[in-house]
């Protein structure tokens, strides 16, 4: 019953059984026969079925946390106290500065100490990463900070901290960062994301309008649109762009400094599990 239970989470996520089936790899049909065969194992209906939509009723909104919390017990049984024993999958999400920056070296020393965990490395911005552990689908993630109160069954613990800076085009003279921001044309940080509502915050405590030029997600992308002379950026120190000689001057920010802080989140049932606890331990 433990995959009914999988795909019965899979359709309360994405709300139609069609996307449910695309997410888990089963056909549309499959997932209405495992639905079929939960609720009559049940003795209940789970879903209001109205055309391709299917909504948790009263029923199944009272069965989703039991769901979840059955899968989670199950996933910790195999869970060995020699973690240098373990052996199973660990869904590791990760946002893209961290899968440059801090898994690598993190990965390495998780496999000298348990060389026969098998890590699978799921990529994501921080958003869909958050509803991922809610839902079950990865084990933890490595994420931007949410600039909101996360669910109580969700715990975050930061490891790292990452002062914005403003970066700038060779050949654009200044050292003030609220003029430039002001009067240059503007490579904006993604205001949908996480690290990106945080420059809208910044922007607007000081009030400034700021002309955009271009809005994306990517800071390694975003460093590049200024050093063709695009604009300039907002953007926190962090990711490949460091590593290599720089074509942008780097303007620091001073008392005015903001940061963004990123977070390993994982449930909160799971987070003392000697396989979590580990990991842990890498990233530090």
């Amino acid at each position: 019953m433990l995959r009914e239970l999988k795909t019965f989470l899979a359709v309360a996520r994405h709300g139609t059984f069609a996307a449910a089936g695309l997410h888990i790899g089963l056909t549309q049909s499959a997932v209405s026969a495992q639905i079929r065969n939960l609720e009559n194992a049940l003795g209940i209906r789970l879903f209001d079925r109205t055309g391709r939509q299917a909504t948790l009723n009263a029923a199944g909104q009272r069965a989703l946390p039991m769901a979840q919390e059955m899968l989670a017990i199950f996933s910790r049984m195999a869970v060995d106290d020699a973690v240098s024993e373990f052996r199973g999958e660990l869904k590791i999400g990760a946002v893209a500065t961290a899968q440059t920056g801090l898994l690598p070296q993190a990965l390495l020393r998780l496999r000298q100490q348990a060389p026969g965990l098998e890590p699978k490395l799921v990529p994501g911005v921080s958003l869909n990463l958050l509803s991922q552990v809610d839902a079950g689908e990865v084990d933890l993630a490595i994420m931007i900070k949410p600039p909101f109160e996360l669910p109580k069954e969700l715990s975050a613990q930061v490891i790292r901290r990452e002062p914005f800076v403003l970066i700038v085009p060779p050949q654009v003279e200044g050292d003030d960062p609220l003029r430039l921001l002001a009067e240059r044309p503007h490579v904006r940080y993604d205001r949908n994301s996480f690290g990106g509502r945080l420059v809208t915050r910044f922007l607007r405590e000081q009030r400034i309008e700021v002309n955009v030029a271009l809005e994306l997600d990517e800071l390694e992308a975003i460093v590049k649109m200024v050093e063709s002379g695009l604009g300039v950026s907002l953007l926190p120190r962090a990711g490949l762009w460091l590593e290599h000689p720089l074509k942008v001057r780097v303007i620091e920010l001073g008392e005015l400094t903001f940061y963004r802080e990123m977070v390993l989140l994982q449930r909160y049932s799971q987070r003392n599990q000697p396989i979590q606890k580990l990991f842990a331990q890498c990233l530090e």
